[in-house]
């Protein structure tokens, strides 16, 4: 019997292939949209600081037959029979998140950022708040409490306090704002940054713990360009009797990789540390919590606490990642991030672009786009003309807000897996130069200038976005994926 021919394709781009293949048979339109967006972002400058590229690797592991299951509970202690693949798949992804992270626990089934952040403000109220209304009441669970006590408890569990950086400083919506369930959960205040400097101010920051009293302090942020000290913000935690929560949902990777170590490392200082799996540390779109032991059980209530089922198929692709994170290249990579994003940063200043802080010490950039008289809004809409995606971002005391903003937020995690360095980095600085310096604000229906809406000559566009797709050309991403 003859062999089959061999495939003139990569073993990547014949599984990938295969799959458009079989769900173009039910909705192409699916089909065409994954491969249009495999173009999209071959041609065009990644800059969001939270997104990157995960591996074929962890996209393969997502889709699969692990899709299927129910598996609420934890490893071994299922309410579902017929789980002991997702057991497997589980218990590695826990594994390698304690050895990446050196971690005490770990619980890999947060579906989100926001779902690990509840698990994590839901522990701590079970330890902090329930645990001990139970042993007062004489009772194990909470279906065992007096209406009078659970009515209690309830109200106990809604006057506590939070402190968390604010929004405009870096800080994150799910750290105790009102537009988000935390902000209705906790009573909730805010530490900043010095307005001189834009660096975070651990003195006034001391001073409001003491007089707020907070049962949970949070650090961690999305949008400041400098390293925390987490052996200070644990001191003052300590100091007030607060639990410290550390959010490293955007530089997880470059603690996985080791850039960020001793007093900059969260794990061995907080209490409890919550993450995302993408972004920096490269995985699939999903949560994860880190623990201390004293806080293991509660964490591991997660599910059904604030989680619905887990997803097995997304915590099979955490596993992927964190095994990819594991190994020794990780470090390598995690460095790069952040000599790109000083390159970046550099690229920048020298051609008279306002940065928040002055520069960065991580893996993103804040932009002050107000000095190119011009809104985040309109910043990012001019670089997306230009083929560079960002995204706008609030800078400290921003007379824009949340909405418009003054500021652009851009990371390095994306185009450092595609192997841009820091002479790249400074060509791209440039290119942001040239567009932002080439737009204006377009005029207001009524009179002024619009917040909105912006001009830029179509030739300038045009050129900024065929340098870019060439420059990225050199960096081909999936280059074992052909989808042609």
């Amino acid at each position: 019997m003859a062999e089959p021919a061999a495939s003139p394709y990569s073993t990547e781009s014949v599984a990938f292939r295969s799959a458009l293949d079989v769900i173009r048979g039910v909705e192409p339109r699916v089909a065409d949209a994954i491969t249009q967006e495999l173009a999209d972002q071959r041609e065009m400058l990644k800059l969001i600081a939270s997104e990157n590229y995960a591996s074929p690797a962890v996209l393969l592991a997502m889709g699969n037959w692990f899709s299927d299951k129910y598996a609420e509970g934890t490893v071994g202690r299922r309410f579902y029979a017929g789980c002991r693949n997702v057991d497997t798949v589980e218990a590695l992804a826990a594994e390698h998140a304690r050895g990446v992270f050196g971690a005490a626990h770990a619980y890999a089934q947060p579906h989100s950022g926001i779902d690990a952040n509840l698990v994590a403000f839901w522990a701590v109220l079970s330890q902090r708040v329930e645990s001990p209304a139970l042993a007062k009441a004489g009772v194990r669970q909470v279906n065992d409490l007096s209406e009078e006590d659970w009515a209690r408890l309830r109200a106990d569990f809604g006057n506590q306090r939070m402190l968390g950086m604010s929004l405009d400083a870096g800080g994150h919506l799910t750290h105790g704002f009102r537009p988000n369930i935390s902000g209705k959960m906790f009573e909730q205040r805010s530490y900043g940054t010095d307005p001189a400097t834009g660096l975070l101010d651990y003195d006034a920051l001391r001073a409001t713990a003491r007089e707020f009293r907070p049962m949970i302090l949070v650090a961690g942020y999305s949008a400041y360009p400098r390293l925390v000290n987490f052996r200070i913000m644990r001191e003052i935690a300590d100091e007030v009797g607060a639990t410290l929560m550390v959010d490293m949902a955007h530089f997880a990777g470059l603690v996985a990789g080791k850039v960020l170590t001793g007093d900059f490392d969260p794990v061995p200082h907080a209490n409890i540390v919550t993450t995302t799996t993408h972004k920096s540390l490269r995985g699939p779109r999903g949560g994860l919590v880190l623990c201390d032991e004293e806080l293991a059980e509660h964490v591991d209530r997660g599910c059904p606490m604030v989680l619905g089922g887990p997803l097995p198929h997304v915590m099979a692709a955490k596993a992927v990642a964190l095994a990819e994170a594991a190994r020794p290249e990780f470090g390598g990579y995690a460095q790069a991030i952040v000599d790109n994003s000083r390159a970046l940063a550099e690229g920048l200043l020298k051609r008279g672009t306002r940065l928040v802080t002055g520069g960065t010490d991580n893996h993103l950039v804040l932009i002050d786009v107000s000095g190119y008289g011009l809104t985040g809004r309109q910043a990012e809409a001019a670089l997306l003309e230009s083929g560079i995606v960002t995204n706008r971002n609030a800078i400290p005391q921003d007379p824009n807000g949340a909405w418009y903003t003054s500021g652009i937020r851009i990371g390095t995690p994306a185009l450092t897996t595609r192997g841009l360095g820091p002479a790249e980095m400074d060509e791209i600085a440039g290119l942001i130069d040239t567009v932002l310096s080439g737009t204006t604000a377009a005029p207001a229906p009524k009179g002024g200038l619009s917040k909105a809406h912006h001009v830029l000559d179509a030739a300038v566009a045009d050129q900024v976005a065929q340098r870019a797709a060439d420059l990225l050309a050199g960096f081909p991403l999936y280059p074992g994926i052909d989808l042609s």
